[in-house]
């Protein structure tokens, strides 16, 4: 049994760390707020996990951190790079393994699907970010002073998933009204898990071929948002969902009194183009294989907003 450190309590945080008891170990769930599921193996800690000093002690004796954190979508600038640099601080004060939970952020805009071979061209503030705490990881990981490794994902759908499909289109479709969507209704899209970025977490945080590479998590063929919504109103027994694509000037209204719609703008080009992650290279390595859609959409109505 060894013990392991979930930093966030978003749904794929959570999921994680009921994975990682189910298999017999011990987890220390660190968030703000002490949030988390209240079951054995589990030690909710509230803390803040941008405090390296105080992250390291509560990672002494943890085999592995795994960062499933982030700030409100609107702090990203500002408060993610203290919160990832203080995670990988610790991990190399303690000996400890660091996993990240990542996205695509940091492959920039993509003709054709994303592999893990992809050399790193951000786009945005926030891939930028992302890509930036990525190559320190990585070559901490090179100088001998940490082990680490990433499962970066798509858009998320199930349990917990926080997501712009998630926000704008769900509560609408669940609740029979017309949905607005900043994007291509048809455009093919990957959508990712939260159980399966999971899976593929607790995987690689067990596996000594997955250090110092990034790994997609398993994702299940894309499809459209049109589609997808349509496959969420069958599962759940709605009505046949009512959709339209949100004009620019909404998008840029709406950013005048919502926080985290302004920051949605620069990662738009997403949903303009199909966006398609290919996972195979994680599923053929450590045989691991994507949720049906039809499967995950059964937790959606389930949803909820991310933790820290």
């Amino acid at each position: 049994m060894s013990l392991f450190v979930v930093v966030g309590a978003g749904g794929t945080g959570i999921t994680t760390a009921r994975m990682l008891t189910d298999a017999g170990h011990r987890v220390r769930l660190v968030t703000r707020r002490g949030a988390g599921p209240d079951r054995p193996g589990v030690e909710r800690i509230a803390a803040d996990a941008s405090d390296a000093d105080r992250l390291t002690d509560l990672s002494r004796g943890a085999e592995t951190l795994i960062n499933c954190a982030a700030p409100p979508y609107h702090t990203w600038a500002e408060l993610y790079p203290p919160l990832a640099g203080a995670v990988l601080t610790a991990a190399q004060r303690t000996g400890a393994g660091y996993v990240l939970l990542d996205n695509l952020y940091a492959y920039g805009q993509v003709d054709g699907p994303m592999t893990e071979d992809l050399a790193l061209a951000p786009n945005s503030v926030k891939g930028r970010i992302r890509a930036e705490h990525w190559q320190a990881a990585v070559a901490a990981h090179e100088a001998g002073r940490v082990k680490v490794t990433s499962v970066r994902a798509s858009d998320f759908v199930g349990a917990g998933a926080t997501s712009v499909f998630t926000l704008v289109v769900v509560p609408k479709v669940l609740a029979g009204k017309r949905a607005l969507f900043p994007g291509d209704l048809d455009a093919p899209h990957s959508w990712t898990s939260t159980a399966d970025a999971a899976r593929a977490l607790c995987t690689v945080a067990q596996d000594d071929r997955s250090w110092g590479k990034p790994w997609h998590a398993p994702t299940d063929q894309a499809v459209s948002v049109r589609d997808l919504a349509a496959l969420l109103a069958e599962t759940a027994g709605a009505s046949e969902p009512k959709l339209g694509r949100m004009p620019g000037w909404m998008l840029t209204l709406g950013g005048l009194f919502n926080a985290q719609v302004r920051e949605l703008p620069e990662i738009q080009y997403q949903f303009r183009q199909p966006f398609l992650l290919d996972s195979s290279r994680t599923e053929q390595t450590f045989g691991l294989k994507p949720t049906p859609l039809t499967v995950t959409l059964k937790d959606m109505p389930a949803n909820s907003p991310d933790a820290r």
